[in-house]
């Protein structure tokens, strides 16, 4: 017989870790279910990846994050997550996808690639790092195309067009350029990205000033061809000769299995429906947490700002179980 548990927790980045161990510290019992990896998306990141924010405001539970610099990189975040999910023999499934969920009776069924698993409470944090937003151009498609980056070896002589002005396009604009790397950015704005970490910031805009790195201003591409790519500019059309495209424009959370376990959206933005006060959505005991709640708006809610949400919702189950 498959007796409910507390709580069913979907997604095992540092959110849900967060909410694993409140989770634990209030003696429920509980799961995790990662579709990948133990933090997967941050595991996804640029090798060389460093934080805006600074150890000490990654940390779980007061659990000290010791960082070599006060902004810690991939690597020591990956190795905190994993020391603090091995220390406190987190239940964790890895590498397996959530099919479905649905209630009943008022007890979730949530149905996964592997088994089939019973639940008082559901909580998503499932992120925003697994579908790209796409060019919708021709030739995004080919192999030379790709929405992820991971490090700059592969591009060394290569002439590589970057799309996108946020952090993870400047970051490797930059990496790639110090590999010696040819780079040309593509952005549909005027500038480079109000949000760019403001120790980067100048250092793209220098390398720009000086040619080092070349850039089209209020651009997009308009079709990408395996030795070339065609441009739009405020001049015309403008075609480049290219051996990589890198179109980092950003990702979105999974709104299709918001709307499947039946979270209602807004129109414009997609942002979840949910209490701020416990996380709770418009489907009693099931929860939000971390960068989800935030619809299309996927700067709004980061790790130090949502490892809040796994106290507020932990809180909420405790007073629905007394």
């Amino acid at each position: 017989m498959n007796i409910p548990q507390d709580v069913l927790i979907i997604g095992g980045g540092p959110i849900g870790i967060a909410c694993a161990l409140a989770c634990k510290s209030k003696n429920l019992s509980y799961t995790v279910l990662e579709k990948g990896a133990l933090t997967n998306s941050l595991f996804n990141y640029p090798l060389n990846m460093q934080f805006f924010s600074t150890s000490e405001k990654l940390e779980l539970d007061n659990i000290p994050f010791i960082s070599k610099a006060p902004k810690p990189g991939r690597d020591e975040a990956l190795e905190y997550y994993r020391r603090v999910a091995v220390s406190n023999k987190l239940k964790i499934n890895l590498f397996e996808r959530v099919l479905s969920v649905r209630k009943e009776d008022g007890v979730f069924t949530v149905v996964s690639e592997k088994q089939t698993y019973k639940a008082h409470h559901v909580i998503v944090a499932t992120g925003f790092y697994d579908i790209p937003k796409v060019l919708n151009v021709p030739g995004e498609n080919l192999s030379k195309v790709s929405h992820y980056y991971k490090e700059a070896h592969p591009y060394v002589f290569q002439k590589t067009i970057i799309v996108g002005a946020s952090n993870s396009a400047v970051d490797a604009a930059l990496e790639i350029w110090r590999k010696g790397g040819d780079v040309t950015m593509v952005i549909r704005g005027e500038s480079i990205g109000e949000r760019v970490k403001y120790w980067v910031k100048p250092d793209i805009e220098n390398r720009i000033k000086e040619g080092s790195i070349k850039v089209y201003f209020n651009s997009e591409i308009s079709e990408i061809r395996a030795h070339e790519v065609v441009i739009t500019t405020s001049k015309g059309k403008k075609t480049l000769e290219n051996d990589y495209v890198l179109a980092l424009t950003g990702y979105l959370p999974n709104f299709s299995f918001l709307k499947s376990i039946g979270i209602t959206l807004s129109e414009e933005k997609n942002v979840p429906q949910y209490n701020d006060k416990t996380m709770e959505s418009n489907v009693a005991g099931l929860y939000l947490a971390g960068v989800i709640c935030g619809g299309v708006a996927t700067h709004t809610w980061f790790i130090e700002n949502s490892r809040v949400h796994a106290q507020l919702i932990i809180s909420h189950v405790v007073k629905e179980e007394a």
